[in-house]
């Protein structure tokens, strides 16, 4: 029998090397799944990881789809970093998103260049108005912000439902579950001619820079950290527990928000009843591959967006099923996990009392 036995603070090297070992170790497992599966693993790969980002189409699909990713994960790092635990950014996402569709429908016809500023903040407020809801219920009574979180995500996707379905269906749609198309000054300008990569990546650029100013200059982001790291260090010193836990929700609940507004005036251009497969969830992979560090985050968010469009070239060249996807972002997070487990901790043999006191007795009574 053993036991695990924590280990000392384990060193800054041996944190950046834990992500590259679970993705080596999910290389590993994915190709004895390719061999299972029938494919040769080597032009798995190259399929899966490689030739989705050899065209410039490719590049920007992969930016495209990193750019939620990076929003929601720089906004779930700053709340994880102080022990707050934030699973709801898809929920504040599709929130955010539903808030910059109205103002977007409202003013339908309107060609002003301060439409899509205004779709911003709408987002923004959206997403931190649902993750509002979690904090109060945590800091008044204590509620578990992981469950409350969670929940309000099928709630958003109900809203969502019931407002395409309802008051915003389109009435030339022919009884499709969607709203009318956006007007082009509710939508973001391209980067690329060709592209659907967008301005919103931009914005999430900006939010990683913001966000390492935050952690690394400022009392607040400090404070958060120190809460995180000791709580009890930060009791002492006057640090206010449920002031990080608002900060970190509404932080990480406009992150998501604009995320929202970038896929409904991006890539969607419309209100649909879903419009995220999941980045919030995927943020989370995210924000703990990328060590709950801004720059961490947009290298890991590139790898989570390789692993999305990977997928469906796959399920289109290698006929593989869709859920190669969530399998391989399931084996990141676990090898992770476990690479974290064997850096904070190692195995010690437990000594059994019994055993040691029959040991300790038999030369007595053979005396």
């Amino acid at each position: 029998m053993s036991r695990l036995e924590a280990r000392p603070a384990p060193s800054r090297a041996m944190m950046l090397a834990s992500p590259l070992l679970a993705a080596l170790a999910m290389l590993v497992t994915g190709s004895i799944l390719f061999l299972f599966l029938g494919q040769e693993p080597l032009h798995a790969f190259y399929v899966y990881f490689i030739k989705p980002a050899t065209t410039l189409y490719g590049v920007g699909e992969l930016l495209l789809k990193a750019t939620p990713l990076i929003l929601c994960g720089v906004g779930l790092a700053i709340g994880f970093r102080a022990d707050v635990h934030n699973i709801g950014a898809d929920g504040q996402l599709t929130v955010g998103a539903i808030a910059a569709g109205c103002v977007a429908l409202y003013f339908d016809g309107v060609e002003a260049p301060w439409v899509l500023p205004l779709m911003l903040v709408a987002g923004a407020l959206g997403g931190m108005a649902w993750a509002a809801i979690p904090a109060l219920l945590r800091t008044r009574f204590n509620t578990s912000e992981i469950l409350v979180s969670l929940m309000l995500v099928y709630v958003a996707y109900l809203l969502l439902s019931y407002l395409v379905h309802g008051p915003l269906r389109d009435p030339d749609g022919f009884n499709f579950p969607q709203s009318k198309m956006f007007g082009d000054s509710a939508t973001l300008p391209l980067l690329v001619e060709g592209l659907r990569v967008n301005a919103a990546f931009l914005l999430s650029l900006v939010g990683v820079v913001g966000a390492w100013f935050f952690c690394r200059h400022t009392f607040a982001g400090y404070r958060m950290q120190v809460s995180g790291m000791a709580p009890a260090a930060a009791l002492y010193a006057g640090f206010s527990a449920p002031r990080n836990v608002w900060l970190a929700f509404l932080v990480s609940g406009a992150m998501a928000g604009l995320a929202g507004v970038g896929e409904v005036a991006g890539p969607i251009g419309q209100l649909q009843p879903s419009v995220s497969p999941g980045y919030g969830f995927a943020a989370i992979i995210v924000a703990y591959v990328g060590r709950l560090h801004p720059v961490g985050v947009l290298l890991a968010a590139l790898l989570m967006s390789l692993l999305y469009i990977g997928g469906e070239a796959a399920q289109i060249e290698l006929q593989l099923p869709s859920a190669i996807t969530g399998l391989f972002q399931g084996l990141l997070l676990f090898y992770l996990l476990a690479a974290d487990l064997f850096i904070h901790y190692r195995f010690k043999p437990r000594v059994r009392v019994a055993s040691a006191a029959k040991t300790a007795a038999t030369p007595e009574i053979a005396a």
